[in-house]
């Protein structure tokens, strides 16, 4: 089972990269998943997160605890959320939004500068397509394929093609850090 939570402020698509990559999981890769979320009061601007609870098996329990992936889209929710982080975990970062302070040595750290990508895209509210992307290729939870198909009727027909361009973009760069990180 794979505990994660994907986080930032509410109005950057956080809550969609939990629907997204939940139904490319569930019917897409043949694996379980459910999603929660939680925001603050306001719709945009405050912490959210969207919590997902993978397996091969039936879901028993949709909540997280620990989270062993964790995804931060803004200083806020890092800093809410890392030290929540599992032993061993995995944190992706947008690196022009979050600055790391010390991070445990047994935290595996991935940045990708998904907002910059965005922007230079055309548009900065993809810059979630460009984070799901990323973390496709880092974690390898999920299948490429599986997250593409998933994207209809959770992203705008008519920008369809843009957020997928932009979940390439993602997934491009995150291969790329692997081929480095060897």
């Amino acid at each position: 089972m794979t505990d994660i939570r994907f986080s930032g402020l509410g109005g950057q698509g956080v809550i969609r990269c939990g629907l997204i990559s939940g139904k490319a999981l569930s019917l897409y890769d043949d694996k379980h998943a459910t999603m929660t979320q939680s925001f603050g009061p306001e719709a945009r601007g405050s912490a959210c997160s969207s919590q997902l609870v993978v397996s091969d098996d039936r879901v028993l329990y949709p909540y997280i605890a620990t989270p062993s992936i964790l995804v931060s889209m803004s200083q806020e929710a890092y800093e809410k959320y890392v030290p929540e982080l599992g032993k061993g975990g995995t944190l992706v970062v947008d690196e022009d939004l979050v600055k790391l302070k010390k991070v445990r040595d047994d935290v595996t750290v991935y940045a990708v500068p998904s907002t910059r990508f965005a922007e230079e895209l055309g548009n900065r509210i993809i810059a979630n397509l460009v984070m799901l992307g990323f973390f496709t290729a880092v974690t390898k939870i999920v299948s490429p394929e599986a997250m593409k198909k998933a994207l209809p009727g959770l992203v705008p027909e008519r920008f369809l093609d843009l957020n997928i361009k932009a979940f390439d973009k993602g997934l491009a760069h995150g291969e790329k850090v692997l081929k480095e990180k060897k």
